[in-house]
């Protein structure tokens, strides 16, 4: 089992419960799944873009990256509906857990200049969103074998219904959010 998945068991559980005064468990708000997303418009292009895209995906969740397409044409950008325009990662379960627990105490601390994460990026229904500048950071990535730097976006959603329980949730798992 996870680290963290035991961490919130055993210890995060029962201080949300009490914190909140929740009066069943299943109030208690937990993470219900992270979604990773690589958008890269140069795989109009190049078809080879998107597979080394999916390729460090995988690397980095350990589960195989599904190619995302556009599901309207815009002229302004030269993308016509049903083109590959990027790739995307959704984790339940373990391997959640798993990446949760590397996002937080291995890649983030890795980013340049790091003093924490904007505790302003929840959506106003307990969900979480995060952009990460450069795919490096992950440890699973050897700098020699990418063709380009690429960002992404990483989105945690929780059962929270507020942004005040999804950010203590965080905050019990150990998201570095900046002091305000």
């Amino acid at each position: 089992m996870p680290r963290l998945k035991t961490k919130y068991q055993q210890e995060i559980a029962p201080a949300l419960m009490q914190k909140f005064g929740y009066k069943s468990p299943m109030q208690i708000p937990r993470l219900e799944k992270i979604v990773v997303n690589v958008g890269c418009g140069e795989a109009r292009d190049n078809a080879k873009v998107l597979e080394a895209v999916v390729r460090d995906l995988t690397a980095i969740t350990g589960q195989r990256a599904v190619v995302t397409k556009a599901k309207k044409s815009v002229a302004n950008f030269k993308v016509r509906e049903g083109m590959s325009i990027g790739a995307k990662v959704t984790l339940r379960g373990d391997r959640m857990w798993e990446f949760l627990d590397r996002l937080l105490n291995v890649a983030l601390p890795r980013v340049r200049d790091f003093r924490g994460i904007n505790p302003n990026a929840f959506d106003g229904r307990g969900n979480y969103a995060l952009g990460v500048k450069e795919q490096l950071i992950f440890p699973e990535i050897e700098y020699d074998k990418i063709d380009k730097i690429r960002g992404m976006n990483i989105v945690i959603c929780t059962t929270a219904k507020t942004d005040e329980e999804a950010k203590e949730l965080l905050t019990q798992i150990g998201a570095p959010f900046v002091r305000s």
